[in-house]
């Protein structure tokens, strides 16, 4: 663990004994890499921040950046309003109707297509979408879910309009203005479920240093170097234009696939994050001038969560649960995994930002 000096913490506005706090706590989960950046200087850092890591959901926020970035470009060939009918996009091996062929591209990046279709990379979700959106048709633009086959759709919806891989117009567009150091285009794959759907998820890696690039591009409002990385207006979309979830806390809202926390969090008014499984973050606080990264290394969970959803016919949530409390128990406590590798729970991420906000001065 690394951090700046007292005298130089509290010139960027923070307590040096709450940051103690913050990083001591963050270093007894199963963080890896964890940083805070103000006014462009690292305040304090813990492990390997070149080291890339899976982002996992974190994927959306950047497939948000990547067509932001392109809608800056003179040759931009994406229309947020155009239809999934007039890019002649459909799905298999289930077709789409009419009414869901309504949906447009904005439709996909406010997750509110409606639309309930079995997706790749689908993980716990299901449960929850049913439940939101049912299986008859909606009309798009009227109910929010958080839906991974919205954003598997917009990958498809990207890469036919562009002509371009994720990964390449990521690498092109944002990584090499932005001064990446760890990330190629071969850090972005594909998971693909032919049996659920023709929409891809593009899944990224990248490293904590990188992760905060990003996050400083969207506080200096899709600038870096003078030049306009992203459409000038694409960093104000999500805190003006975005769903209420019905979450509350930290994912009160949902705009432009970043999530909005509520008041009740203590952070700032302005405040956008992107959240991955095994609470992966990138938090951008605009009123502080402030990016915070958050990573767990997820290879030893998954490694038993997929077995579990695959073979005991559960689901992607019950399973979670299921792995939270098998760190519980006594004579697993000391065990290699449940001390390094163990799922970082919503209660304990939460917990990471209450003292984030409470060592702000």
């Amino acid at each position: 663990m690394t951090r700046l000096d007292a005298s130089k913490i509290k010139s960027l506005g923070w307590d040096p004994k709450g940051l103690d706090a913050v990083f001591n706590y963050a270093a007894s989960l199963s963080t890896d890499t964890f940083m805070i950046i103000t006014d462009g200087q690292r305040v304090g850092t813990l492990g390997d921040l070149s080291k890339p890591y899976n982002v996992h959901s974190i994927r959306k926020s950047l497939l948000s950046a990547v067509i932001g970035q392109h809608l800056a470009l003179p040759e931009n060939h994406l229309r947020l309003d155009a239809t999934l009918m007039e890019l002649s996009i459909d799905d298999a091996p289930v077709s789409l109707t009419d009414l869901q062929r309504e949906t447009t591209v904005r439709h996909l990046l406010q997750s509110v297509s409606g639309i309930n279709h079995p997706a790749a990379a689908s993980g716990s979700l299901e449960e929850e979408i049913d439940k939101r959106l049912g299986h008859a048709e909606n009309q798009p633009g009227t109910i929010w879910a958080y839906n991974n086959w919205d954003y598997n759709t917009l990958t498809t919806v990207f890469e036919n309009a562009t002509g371009s891989e994720v990964g390449a117009a990521f690498e092109d567009g944002i990584a090499k203005p932005v001064g990446m150091q760890d990330f190629d285009r071969s850090a972005v794959s594909y998971v693909f479920d032919p049996q659920k759907s023709e929409h891809k998820a593009a899944m990224f890696k990248m490293s904590a240093r990188d992760l905060a690039r990003v996050g400083s591009l969207y506080l200096n409002h899709g600038v870096a170097d003078g030049q306009h990385v992203l459409v000038e207006n694409w960093t104000s979309l999500i805190t003006e234009d975005f769903a209420e979830t019905g979450y509350g806390g930290l994912r009160m809202g949902h705009g432009y696939l970043w999530w909005i926390p509520a008041k009740e969090t203590g952070l700032p008014e302005g405040t956008f994050w992107a959240w991955g499984l095994g609470n992966q973050a990138l938090m951008v606080i605009p009123e502080w001038n402030t990016v915070v990264v958050h990573q767990s290394d997820t290879t030893e969970f998954l490694k038993r969560f997929i077995p579990l959803i695959s073979s005991e016919n559960i689901t992607g949530e019950a399973a979670i649960e299921q792995l939270i409390f098998s760190c519980l128990k006594r004579a697993a406590r000391e065990t290699e995994y449940c001390i390094e590798h163990r799922f970082t729970t919503k209660r304990e991420f939460t917990q990471l930002m209450s003292l984030i906000v409470a060592a702000r001065e």
